[in-house]
């Protein structure tokens, strides 16, 4: 977790009509799903009340959080009430002097608390693990042993596992990735009966697969080496009102100066609907993860929203 994020001032931050707004010329497009992302989401005051007003825009079908865990146990009953359909928590590694090193927090109980009362809840959660190899800021992990004890805690709960492949967005750069081929290699070698599971997926890329005796799916986002570019059905707004198309570039739209133009609200919706029409339809073709040279966007994810 970089240490120098960018704090701004709440006038430089969408307000909740602003997203509402934004979000109704999207429905308007046709997008049906909205994810909350963050930073870290439910540390902004009343979070609940934008998803249930988001829940209630004309269109909009579902509506998903993604969170560290930290504050779940404390929001959740507000988030049930305002309708939330799914939650998503970050969950890197079950060592808590580990989770420390990665978070800059001591909080593994808060988390895995939160994921407890999630499941009572009976809402549909997923874990997100991203996949970076431990061992090489310390020879005393195994970064495999460490990836089976997640798999062995997730075993008898009905919840996904999600593995992610890091891209080299900011200060991810440098960091030592874990391939998803190597990862799914030796996932086939412990689990010999997992077969993929076509049929099952959520709101993106993954690709998940079924081991017999566990209660959930495990599912690979794979955007280094199981590129999805050709099937991206994403585009982001950030929380300063930012419409990106693709993590990999810096460019895109400037909704925030469109909304607080001093013009009617119908100018107002005519001008931002078309421009994320312009977005959506100018999204680059593929991303260049690959080719680190090629990489425009210099933000870290925390500051871009993932």
């Amino acid at each position: 977790m970089p240490q120098d994020i960018e704090h701004v001032p709440m006038s430089e931050i969408l307000t909740f009509e602003e997203i509402c707004f934004v979000i109704k010329c999207m429905a308007a497009l046709g997008i049906k799903k909205v994810k909350i992302t963050g930073g870290e989401p439910l540390v902004r005051r009343d979070v609940s009340k934008l998803i249930k007003n988001i829940k209630n825009i004309n269109g909009i079908e579902k509506v998903t959080l993604t969170t560290n865990g930290i504050l779940l146990a404390d929001k959740l009953e507000e988030l049930k009430k305002a309708g939330i359909d799914g939650i998503n928590i970050s969950l890197d590694t079950l060592d808590s002097k580990r989770y420390a090193e990665i978070t800059g927090y001591s909080m593994l109980d808060k988390v895995l608390e939160g994921i407890d009362c999630a499941l009572a809840s009976g809402i549909t959660c997923r874990l997100n693990t991203v996949s970076i190899d431990s061992s090489f800021y310390d020879k005393s992990v195994d970064m495999l042993k460490d990836t089976f004890l997640l798999m062995d805690y997730i075993k008898d709960k009905k919840i996904d596992l999600r593995f992610i492949e890091l891209m080299p967005i900011g200060f991810a750069r440098g960091f030592p990735a874990v391939s998803h081929e190597t990862l799914l290699s030796a996932f086939k070698e412990k689990y010999p009966e997992m077969i993929r599971t076509p049929e099952y997926s959520g709101n993106g890329p993954a690709v998940y697969y079924k081991i017999p005796g566990f209660m959930g799916n495990i599912g690979f986002i794979s955007a280094m080496h199981g590129k999805f570019c050709d099937s991206c059905n994403r585009i982001r707004l950030t929380t300063k009102g930012f419409l990106k198309s693709c993590l990999c570039y810096d460019t895109g739209e400037d909704i925030r100066s469109i909304i607080r133009e001093d013009i009617s609200m119908s100018e107002k919706e005519a001008n931002v609907t078309n421009i994320i029409a312009k977005a959506i339809y100018n999204k680059p073709e593929n991303h260049c993860f690959t080719e680190e040279e090629n990489i425009t966007e210099k933000h870290t994810m925390a500051s871009i929203g993932g």
